[in-house]
């Protein structure tokens, strides 16, 4: 097993869900529940990264490790790099951005993105996708889509329908042909030198189309792996329906332990 480290990066406010990193689900915040996940996984460290006090005294109350860091990161993957300068890391040390809102995330997924950073040595972001099974979530703005190489190389992510199939989506397919269209995981590795240098530019004029911020990697000329994810990936909590689905199935799985 490769020596890498996650960060969670957790803050209070939430449009949609004011607080949303310490409502309670089954007993406990949901910061928890993610940070419980981390430890699971082959991870030598997990930080969790936040801007607000209450939250780095509920994992300090865990006995997980928590660090303050600015309030005025415009994203995560910015607050990445802060902790990065924080832990001195070395410029190939591999940190996994574990979103802290997806307390189901199978530890698994989180080994598997890592590792297959550290197979490619000229890569400075590893992520996931799995098939699109549905018509509707290919036609879903909120699902994020991706194309890739012959080597498994992020040609591009798009919130819209990518590839287009000419001729079957002017009427609209019943079925799709699972291979052919990928969702992806915002899952990431990164090495430590890539956060650091990212963190210097301007946002690009793809990514603020697309509201993706990946894709300013892409245009600064730097490799993006996606694999298959080995596991199913549940869906984190983004709305109150959502924290509704995952209590009662964190109830059920407790209730049938």
């Amino acid at each position: 097993m490769i020596d890498y480290t996650v960060v969670i990066p957790a803050r209070y406010a939430s449009s949609r869900l004011p607080g949303k990193p310490l409502l309670d689900i089954a007993g406990a915040p949901m910061i928890v529940h993610v940070w419980r996940q981390a430890c699971r996984s082959g991870a030598s460290r997990v930080v969790v990264a936040t801007d607000d006090e209450r939250i780095r005294d509920t994992i300090d109350a865990v006995g997980g490790e928590a660090l303050m860091t600015r309030p005025d990161h415009p994203s995560g993957t910015d607050r990445l790099a802060e902790v990065a300068d924080m832990l001195a890391m070395s410029s190939d040390d591999i940190l996994v951005n574990v979103q802290g809102d997806e307390p189901l995330l199978p530890p698994a997924l989180i080994d598997q993105t890592a590792l297959r950073l550290a197979d490619d040595p000229e890569a400075s972001i590893a992520t996931l996708a799995e098939s699109i099974t549905e018509v509707n979530d290919l036609f879903n703005a909120n699902v994020v889509k991706v194309v890739r190489d012959l080597e498994g190389r992020a040609l591009y992510f798009s919130r819209a329908p990518i590839p287009w199939d000419r001729d079957a989506f002017t009427g609209r397919p019943e079925m799709l042909e699972h291979d052919a269209w990928l969702r992806h995981i915002g899952l990431y590795a990164y090495r430590a030198g890539f956060l650091l240098a990212y963190r210097d530019w301007a946002p690009s004029a793809l990514e603020q189309l697309e509201q993706l911020e990946q894709l300013r990697a892409l245009q600064h000329g730097h490799r993006i792996l996606v694999a298959r994810a080995r596991e199913p990936h549940p869906a984190g909590v983004d709305t109150s329906e959502d924290l509704e689905r995952v209590r009662e199935w964190l109830a059920t799985a407790s209730h049938q332990g």
